[in-house]
């Protein structure tokens, strides 16, 4: 008897009304920060976001090189800077880029 109320066709539609406003509503229950993963995930319903894919390769990039230029360097304290360092260079110099550039 469930099951065939399951698949009735307005049930599926109620179901797919409703699930955005829940997924907001058990989030904004949460307080947490806005800017994370998390928060886009509970409010989008997207698992991965592009931008994120793309920052997480390209930071995975500068350590492999950081460990191919530099020998060990994982290992040392400052190792974790020396990334975030690079990361935010290379994040400067692509907005200077996309600044600089003229859409037309």
């Amino acid at each position: 008897m469930i099951d065939r109320i399951r698949n009735l066709k307005i049930v599926k539609q109620l179901k797919d009304a409703i699930s955005p406003k829940l997924r907001w509503l058990n989030y904004a229950n949460h307080s947490a920060d806005k800017t994370s993963a998390e928060y886009i995930e509970m409010v989008s319903g997207v698992e991965d976001i592009q931008t994120n894919s793309d920052e997480r390769r390209l930071e995975a990039m500068v350590r492999e090189q950081l460990k191919e230029e530099f020998p060990n360097i994982e290992n040392m304290k400052s190792y974790e800077l020396l990334v975030d360092a690079v990361m935010h260079n290379l994040k400067k110099k692509q907005l200077q880029a996309t600044d600089n550039y003229k859409f037309e």
